[in-house]
């Protein structure tokens, strides 16, 4: 009697080949785009500003541009219902890269031309560069949620903060060395240059293939890209499901987040350590090894999917944290600095494409950039709200306290993470199974 034939067990996805796509090396680029204006008008413009005789409390409300970035979900429906005139035969996703890169490119252009000189038209050339940089950040995120599946997800988000992190060094420390050499105008224009690879990048890319519906009518387009983001989450997850999901993303980033903020400086001087082994060690060290982190994590994700990684790197980053009391039991030792810097950057890094595939992952692609700016937007608000009230915390319970206390979010997170695992493993497990064949 015949027997059935045995369906052959899928392969492991390939890491190697999640790397080695041509999106991966697309998304490079773009992260270089992303990180070279942020930078470029809250940071490094402080030291422009200050050598031009402008009063402190100016310079930050000026630098303070970049708060920009923290509220672009407000126009993110744009761009998923809108295309601009004259960008349009591009497609929805790439010709609001180019228009948004290109408006960067002319916003610095700009700035370098008035200089702080003339501050009223300088500060609005800086406006600009923000608001454009913003716009181009919701634009590459909703590129790379559709050009790739979700298991490919965390390769992408590898190599994009790798080229963000070269777009921060070349609009950071490269700006700062070439301005000892040449005027500040002179360097802002190098920097603008330098975006003419983003838009090379973009004219050469694929546009990602996703069938949008077009509302006939305004009052159509303003339900379905103001209201109906909102209401196709509840939609597809249920209310209770969706609640549910919705508290796990408060939580879970909390004790990340709460150490990102201005609590930290005073705690490393505090700690007796100078300003130059904080800089090289945590921002330059600290930065490398987060790198490595985030291709670890990238390669977790390619190779077993977001919803596992995710779990275990919930845990590893949230615990990091404890390593601080290592830095009060040995205040000023290099070493134990180094040891922290080490476990709480690589495991930060870790948690990066895990999380970014997991929120794709909930994401309708007929509203991609307004579902993800805001899901986004939601994950890290708790935890700098902590951050903000870190001080007063602080002072209360002392640092050790202040530590322990953000780690304490990991516990409610964890207990959400087990209800909601059987569905998502479900969901997975699914994708692989109707995910086409090699």
């Amino acid at each position: 009697m015949p027997t059935e034939p045995v369906a052959p067990r899928p392969a492991k996805p390939s890491v190697w080949r999640a790397f080695a796509q041509p999106a991966a090396w697309t998304m490079f680029l773009f992260g270089f785009s992303s990180g070279l204006p942020f930078l470029l008008v809250a940071g490094t413009l402080a030291y422009w500003l200050k050598e031009n005789g402008i009063k402190l409390a100016e310079i930050t409300m000026i630098a303070s541009a970049g708060m920009t970035y923290a509220f672009k979900f407000l126009w993110a429906p744009l761009l998923d219902h809108w295309r601009i005139p004259g960008f349009a035969r591009l497609g929805q996703r790439r010709g609001w890269l180019l228009f948004a890169q290109l408006s960067v490119l002319a916003g610095l252009l700009a700035m370098a031309l008035l200089t702080p000189a003339q501050l009223a038209p300088f500060v609005a050339a800086t406006l600009v560069v923000a608001f454009f940089g913003a716009t181009q950040d919701i634009a590459v995120d909703a590129y790379r949620i559709e050009i790739a599946p979700i298991e490919a997800q965390g390769a992408l988000v590898a190599t994009y903060a790798l080229g963000y992190r070269i777009g921060l060094l070349l609009a950071g420390a490269v700006a700062l060395i070439l301005a000892d050499h040449l005027p500040w105008r002179m360097v802002y224009v190098v920097m603008a240059l330098a975006m003419a690879v983003p838009v090379a990048t973009t004219l050469m890319a694929r546009e990602p293939d996703v069938l949008r519906h077009r509302p006939a009518r305004w009052r159509d387009a303003m339900r379905e890209g103001v209201i109906d983001p909102f209401a196709d989450f509840f939609r597809r997850y249920g209310w209770w499901l969706a609640g549910v999901i919705l508290l796990f993303l408060l939580l879970f980033k909390m004790p990340e987040q709460a150490t990102i903020g201005g609590i930290m400086s005073p705690f490393y001087r505090d700690m007796g350590f100078s300003k130059t082994e904080i800089g090289a060690i945590t921002k330059i060290y600290g930065v490398w090894i987060g790198i490595v982190g985030v291709f670890l994590g990238g390669a977790a994700v390619a190779r077993w999917g977001a919803w596992r990684p995710l779990g275990v790197t919930i845990v590893l980053c949230g615990c990091s944290n404890l390593l601080y009391l290592l830095l009060i039991a040995w205040p000023g030792n290099l070493a134990v600095l180094t040891l922290v810097i080490s476990g709480e950057n690589l495991t930060l890094g870790m948690l990066g494409p895990p999380t970014v595939a997991f929120l794709s992952s909930l994401v309708n692609r007929q509203h991609t950039a307004t579902q993800y700016a805001l899901l986004s937007s939601l994950v890290n608000l708790p935890g700098k709200l902590l951050g903000f009230f870190a001080g007063g915390i602080a002072t209360a319970t002392g640092y050790g306290g202040y530590f322990v206390i953000t780690v304490l979010a990991v516990l409610p997170a964890m207990a959400l993470f087990a209800y909601l695992s059987p569905r998502f493993r479900a969901a997975e497990r699914l994708s692989a199974a109707t995910a086409p064949a090699e």
